[in-house]
């Protein structure tokens, strides 16, 4: 969970703030404006070409509210009344705006999703407009008002009212990561983090510039972060997936074994309980398998079938921990959460052509019921016979095989004298 919250965005904002507040590396305001469109222009073609309303919204928002502030100040610092309520204005706005655009269910640029993002920020821009006014500015003061003790907050220009809206979308955020645990999410949290220093900065300049390029540097990172996890890992279970597995087979060197794993009578169970059930038997085998010990790498590979590599390591290493991961499993149990509707049950095609042959009426599984979940596995290790990935892949799906036929529930090695004489006495 750490890495995937502070990479890439919390690495990207460190080094910002490193740069920003480091005395001998100066960039002048025309080089920091460069950086600045250059990550907002691609952020932006990266969103649209990826279909990601929420990342493109969220830089659109960034966008206007740079250039609102820039239009009402005239010249930094923003000193003056109008400047003074966008800046408050855009303080509150900004982070509910990230924190709403983050939580929108992605659409893809359909006309009903761009509508009612874009009337959003139609009413957002009018109603910053308004407050601006210089003959309104006098009347509006509760964005700028001070609630606590002023001197508590004395270190930032950032209204209280914006602080506020600033820690509650930052808290929102990361409890979302917390749940979802995706690229975007761990983007539009640090890409906030960025925002705000920038308004702690003043919201104009080189510095604040600075921090909103970050920003939208972050999300368009976010964007390339989450194309290779669509690529390399599998949505449903969260396990890196075949692809990945290819990738790695690639760099092993002579010493490794394979653990080939499928989930015992996986297609009744779906049959009995359902689909979503399956699903959750799915990722409750892959969070037991993403815990094996021994340096072991795990992947689903599809369907019920999940694969392990344990690099530099021999077959009677493995074999330990493998069986201690099949009991673990074993032992687990699973509550049936979902109960299945008989009456939506699809029949095959035979059976809609026969009337009169009919599914006799079984008694659904009663909701919270407890069940037993086992695996096989049949593992395999490169030797100087099999120095062939193949072949190893091959041997362990002999091995499993074996262990099916044994009763399954449990681990079998391939039929190798050396290894099985390496597993057994592990075991």
């Amino acid at each position: 969970m750490m890495s995937s919250l502070l990479l890439p965005g919390g690495v990207l904002l460190v080094g910002a703030i490193g740069l920003v507040n480091n005395p001998w590396f100066r960039l002048s305001l025309a080089a920091v404006n460069a950086y600045y469109a250059a990550a907002l222009v691609a952020g932006l073609l990266l969103a649209w070409r990826f279909h990601s309303t929420r990342v493109f919204f969220t830089l659109i928002v960034l966008l206007l509210s740079a250039r609102a502030l820039s239009f009402f100040s005239g010249a930094p610092p923003a000193s003056a009344a109008p400047a003074h309520m966008a800046f408050a204005a855009l303080a509150t706005l900004l982070p509910l705006n990230f924190l709403a655009f983050a939580c929108f269910e992605e659409r893809g640029f359909t006309a009903p999703s761009l509508t009612s993002r874009l009337f959003l920020i139609f009413i957002e821009s009018v109603f910053v407009a308004l407050l601006c006014r210089p003959d309104h500015v006098g009347r509006h003061n509760v964005l700028t008002s001070t609630f606590v003790n002023s001197g508590l907050f004395a270190w930032t220009r950032v209204p209280q009212l914006g602080l506020l809206a600033f820690s509650l979308a930052l808290l929102c955020l990361f409890l979302r990561f917390c749940i979802c645990r995706k690229p975007i999410e761990s983007g539009s949290l640090w890409a906030l983090v960025a925002t705000a220093l920038a308004w702690h900065s003043g919201g104009l300049g080189a510095d604040s510039t600075a921090y909103l390029g970050t920003s939208a540097l972050i999300l368009l990172c976010s964007l390339i972060e989450t194309s290779y996890v669509m690529a390399y890992h599998d949505e449903l279970t969260g396990l890196p997936g075949r692809r990945a597995f290819n990738q790695l087979l690639l760099a092993l060197k002579n010493q490794y074994t394979i653990a080939i794993i499928d989930i015992d009578h996986f297609k009744s169970f779906n049959d009995t309980y359902g689909h979503d059930t399956g699903d959750e038997v799915l990722r409750m085998v892959a969070s037991r398998l993403a815990a094996v010990t021994g340096g072991g790498k795990a992947f689903r590979l599809g369907g019920e079938e999940f694969a392990i590599v344990f690099a530099e390591s021999s077959a009677g290493a493995a074999f330990e921990h493998l069986e201690g991961l099949r009991e673990t499993i074993a032992t687990s149990g699973f509550k049936v959460r979902h109960r299945l509707d008989r009456r939506k049950r699809a029949r095959s095609p035979q059976d809609r052509r026969q009337p009169g042959n009919k599914q006799p009426r079984k008694r659904a599984p009663r909701a919270g019921a407890s069940v037993s979940v086992t695996v096989s596995i049949g593992v395999a290790e490169a030797s100087e016979k099999t120095e062939n990935v193949d072949q190893i892949i091959s041997a362990a799906d002999q091995a499993l095989y074996r262990a099916k036929k044994s009763g399954r529930n449990r681990v079998e090695a391939a039929e190798d004298k050396r290894l099985r004489a390496g597993a057994h006495s592990r075991s």
